[in-house]
């Protein structure tokens, strides 16, 4: 079968003869479409996060249609149109056994630990599988799991209907943040330095900040973690706020800890989403249109422009996303 394969940092290409998944009894065999590109995709192809060998099958955003399933499969069938949600939790740690998979001490990450989603057929354990209906497009299969993440942020923050919040970065995850606010009642303000970026993010309902005259939030999302984001929540963030850090740069950020106290200020950490309450719930959402994740894509790639899908992405308006269906349309499986 075909991949999108990483062969070293900065170089992927599409190698026609990738093993094909084997496929266990609780598994079933996903036929992909689509597959979007994200930061933790973009760490990995830049050789800032090193995978388990090379070369490597990256991606983790996407979906297809099933082709097969396992033995002890009872809730899936052949030709079902699905969401891959790419952490699957042990449900023995502590804390899965607390609701709090995404904490899980053995999750298996694909795209990171696990192979990724950039294959014609890729094996999936079936629990871990979403049936969506046919009107649901290629392109927003590629949207689901990222629009998780930010509506977990959102949830993790208690955010309450009509509360003014800030987004710090604009790009697709910022995006996708901003649809999870509006969504919820509350109404996004934007810090992005790039206007495509910011042109969009007001295209989907949000306000650029410095528009507003608002200066201080109670609920700061900084979604690029960077020294310099960081520098902006912490000015931004209102006394007895909360900063809600969805993004994961490596570079330490300060803060002293007579600030933290003087301000009452918390710093929560927001880590993808807890199966099964968020994804279902994001699935549900996308489904009965009340969120269009659709409206964050910026570009579509083939396959085989799969190189310069990663090299764009990182400054892309918007979130870029390959099309495998065009492999399933000349598959004979």
């Amino acid at each position: 079968m075909r991949a999108v394969v990483l062969t070293k940092p900065h170089q992927v290409e599409v190698v026609e003869n990738w093993p094909r998944p084997r496929l266990r009894a609780d598994e079933v065999l996903v036929g992909m479409r689509s597959v979007g590109l994200c930061g933790s995709d973009l760490a990995v192809h830049e050789g800032h996060r090193e995978p388990p060998a090379l070369p490597w099958v990256m991606g983790h955003e996407g979906g297809g249609e099933i082709l097969a399933v396992g033995a002890d499969v009872t809730q899936r069938h052949v030709g079902q149109r699905v969401v891959v949600e790419p952490n699957y939790s042990c449900f023995e740690c502590d804390a899965c056994l607390a609701g709090a998979t995404s904490a899980c001490a053995g999750r298996g990450i694909v795209g990171m630990n696990l192979p990724g989603l950039l294959a014609e057929q890729v094996a999936v354990p079936a629990r871990f599988t979403w049936p969506v209906p046919d009107s649901i497009s290629d392109a927003t299969l590629a949207c689901v799991e990222p629009l998780a993440v930010a509506r977990a942020a959102v949830r993790r923050a208690q955010v309450r209907p009509g509360e003014k919040c800030l987004v710090v970065g604009a790009g697709s995850q910022g995006l996708f943040l901003c649809q999870a606010l509006l969504a919820a009642g509350a109404a996004p303000l934007v810090v992005e330095p790039i206007p495509g970026r910011l042109e969009l993010a007001e295209r989907i309902g949000a306000t650029k900040a410095a528009a507003t005259g608002e200066s201080s939030f109670a609920i700061v999302f900084d979604t690029a973690g960077t020294p310099q984001t960081w520098d902006i929540s912490l000015r931004s963030v209102a006394r007895l706020g909360t900063i809600v850090m969805i993004g994961m740069g490596s570079e330490p950020v300060s803060v002293s800890p007579m600030e933290l106290a003087r301000r009452q200020l918390e710093i929560r950490g927001s880590l993808i989403y807890d199966h099964p309450g968020d994804f279902s719930e994001t699935v549900a959402a996308v489904v009965d249109g009340s969120i269009q994740p659709a409206e964050v894509l910026h570009e579509r790639f083939l396959p085989s422009d799969a190189a310069s899908a990663f090299a764009l992405a990182r400054s892309a308006p918007g979130k870029s996303w390959i099309d495998l269906s065009v492999w399933r349309e000349n598959s004979d499986d």
